[in-house]
């Protein structure tokens, strides 16, 4: 049985490399939360195992590496969960528009002025066009996910329209690569 405090309700999380890994799945989970959230990390090494038997109900990962402390790593699991608490981002709901991190990368980001140093905003994000330009912004999130970030694709939520477009990237990136190998 774990601790609580006479009156009130925590969920004890331990940061810890042997955790289960964080996600957007977990971090969607602790910011529906009931329970007020203590976040737990030690420094250098980890807490008393005494600690983790009597009080810790979960321990969470942000990754496979090592750092001194888990500090970093609580405010990693902070961050992601209050960004979708209703007000954080300056909403009075949850914010739209979210993308799933298991989803593919984003999309190209660009801000004025339209040219810098030479190189310009790519046409269709000027001409006001909204459906080419949600076309334009997939296309280049598929670009991205299959340039930066294959593994996603294995689990992404593709259409039809999609595959297609990756398929075309495909052999667009072969057809390039021969291209070099041509010119070598």
């Amino acid at each position: 049985m774990k601790a609580e405090h006479p009156g009130e309700r925590f969920l004890t999380v331990l940061l810890s490399p042997q955790g289960r890994m964080f996600d957007q799945k977990r971090a969607e989970e602790l910011s529906a939360e009931q329970r007020r959230i203590i976040l737990l990390c030690g420094h250098y090494e980890t807490i008393d195992e005494r600690v983790i038997g009597e009080l810790i109900e979960e321990e969470l990962s942000i990754g496979d590496y090592v750092l001194t402390g888990g500090e970093l790593a609580a405010l990693v699991v902070i961050d992601a969960n209050a960004r979708l608490l209703p007000g954080v981002l300056g909403t009075r709901n949850r914010p739209t528009g979210i993308r799933s991190a298991t989803d593919c990368s984003d999309h190209p980001h660009y801000t004025r002025p339209a040219e810098f140093r030479g190189m310009r905003v790519p046409e269709v994000l000027l001409g006001g066009n909204h459906a080419e330009i949600e076309k334009w912004r997939r296309r280049e999130s598929l670009r991205a996910t299959l340039m930066k970030r294959p593994d996603l694709l294995a689990t992404a939520d593709l259409s039809d329209e999609d595959r297609e477009i990756l398929e075309e990237l495909r052999m667009s990136c072969k057809m390039q690569s021969e291209k070099c190998k041509l010119q070598s």
